[in-house]
């Protein structure tokens, strides 16, 4: 006789226990709103958010992840406001396309290619200065070679959807036949025996691949306040909204400051270092524009 089986309404059921659970953990940053508005009091914000499932939703098509025209208008009067970046494991380029604002500090391949400011005292002129960053650029003639290999090897791979990101390859594998994620998986680790300069880790439906340096979101976190002049200020508020695994680091960071505001963009419960939960990009928005109204009142 076979174990007995849950039916669909006792799932959801189940899941549903189990995500108020983790809500008591990590609550949701517009039940919490008030509060940190309270803590925010006096403090200067600096905003930071990764792109992909925060900005915009997840989608099968990874160059049509658009953000709606609603969320642009929204991150421009929070931008306007306050110091903004987005960190995302896009190529910064990309990132730039996709959002189409000025006023926004950009830092593509989770990190390794910032875009900051140059003069922290002139945040609010729109030509501020910018100096680029990137931490990883003696690697890229390796990479290149990766990228190569990785594009002639997975040919034959139905599905498989490979982005260069300048300093990181994301190896996107959503439409790949389960049956055939081993082989790629096998290719990837082929590779990366020869080029051990590299690293791979897993995301939403994506192998990443980048330089296996000392470097992650977090780190630039901390590049970016120091730039913005707040890298040993007691009275910053940094708040950083990302959905993915890489960006835990800059979570872990906000934790070791001991200050700021750390916010996960999960429909379901996961494990995180961020001290409250926002369900998907509309809640994001929401958030946002709370800040923006609550600055005006």
């Amino acid at each position: 006789m076979g174990l007995p089986r849950l039916s669909s309404t006792e799932c959801e059921n189940a899941f549903s226990i189990e995500y108020t659970s983790w809500m008591m953990d990590h609550p949701s940053a517009l039940d919490k709103f008030e509060e940190m508005m309270s803590i925010a009091k006096g403090r200067k914000i600096v905003i930071f958010l990764d792109y992909d499932g925060t900005l915009s939703d997840i989608v099968p098509n990874p160059e049509e992840a658009f953000m709606t025209e609603k969320m642009r208008m929204v991150l421009g009067e929070v931008a306007s406001r306050f110091p903004t970046a987005i960190i995302s494991g896009r190529k910064r380029e990309r990132v730039q396309d996709f959002v189409q604002l000025k006023n926004v500090y950009y830092a593509g391949s989770h990190g390794l290619d910032i875009e900051a400011p140059l003069d922290s005292t002139n945040l609010n002129e729109m030509d501020t200065k910018v100096v680029l960053y990137q931490p990883a650029k003696e690697f890229l003639p390796e990479k290149r070679k990766v990228l190569n290999l990785l594009s002639e090897r997975t040919k034959c791979i139905k599905g498989v959807n490979i982005e260069d990101n300048k300093f990181c390859i994301s190896v996107h594998y959503r439409h790949v036949h389960t049956k055939d994620l081993g082989t790629l998986e096998n290719v990837i680790s082929v590779i990366l025996k020869e080029y051990q300069n590299f690293r791979v880790s897993t995301g939403k439906k994506v192998f990443e691949i980048r330089p296996d340096i000392v470097w992650n979101k977090g780190h630039a976190l901390e590049y970016f306040l120091e730039n913005l002049g707040f890298g040993n200020s007691d009275d910053v508020l940094p708040i950083y909204i990302g959905d993915d695994r890489t960006d835990e680091d800059a979570f872990k960071v906000l934790r070791k400051r001991g200050q700021g505001v750390s916010i996960v963009v999960s429909a379901t419960p996961k494990d995180t270092k961020a001290l409250y939960s926002l369900r998907e990009p509309k809640e994001v928005m929401e958030f946002l524009l709370g800040i923006v109204i609550n600055l005006e009142q």
